[in-house]
């Protein structure tokens, strides 16, 4: 077998360049590749915040990045009970930030998100009034540890 020609490159050397004879291209490598670290989500393994993680959607780069990290950081780090009550002065901060700027942030995206919730919750009372107005027409007997009895009225 021929010999392989190393060649080092870089700054101290740090790049090295082989080049392989035809022999060694004709067979398949037998190099084997160390298996690829997790990517981190949005928290690190040392609690800290990922910034740069894309599940973030560039908001914590954004116009209002620095809103939206003091923000989160506050929630995230938060000891208050219910979690982040102590964040509302910057969520509020961020808030008014965002509103500056809605081409970025959706204003739109808001509207339709809130027209969405308000139209589900407008379904699930028609549904409950439902359910109210047939469980109003039924006598229900029974009390305690035993099964109720259903009695329809007239």
């Amino acid at each position: 077998m021929a010999t392989r020609s190393v060649l080092a490159s870089g700054p101290g050397g740090k790049d090295i360049v082989m080049v392989a004879t035809r022999e060694e291209l004709s067979t398949p490598s037998k190099v084997t590749l160390p298996e690829p670290e997790p990517t981190p989500g949005l928290i690190m393994p040392d609690g800290s915040i990922n910034w740069g993680c894309p599940c973030l959607g560039g908001m914590a780069t954004g116009p209002c990045g620095l809103q939206f990290r003091d923000a989160f950081s506050c929630f995230h780090y938060s000891d208050a009970e219910p979690k982040g009550s102590d964040c509302y002065e910057k969520f509020s901060v961020m808030q008014e930030c965002m509103s500056q700027y809605p081409e970025l942030y959706g204003r739109e995206e808001d509207e339709e998100l809130s027209n969405a919730i308000s139209e589900s919750a407008a379904e699930d009372s028609s549904r409950i009034g439902k359910a109210v107005s047939v469980a109003g027409a039924q006598e229900v007997r029974g009390a305690g540890d035993g099964p109720a009895e259903v009695k329809k009225t007239k």
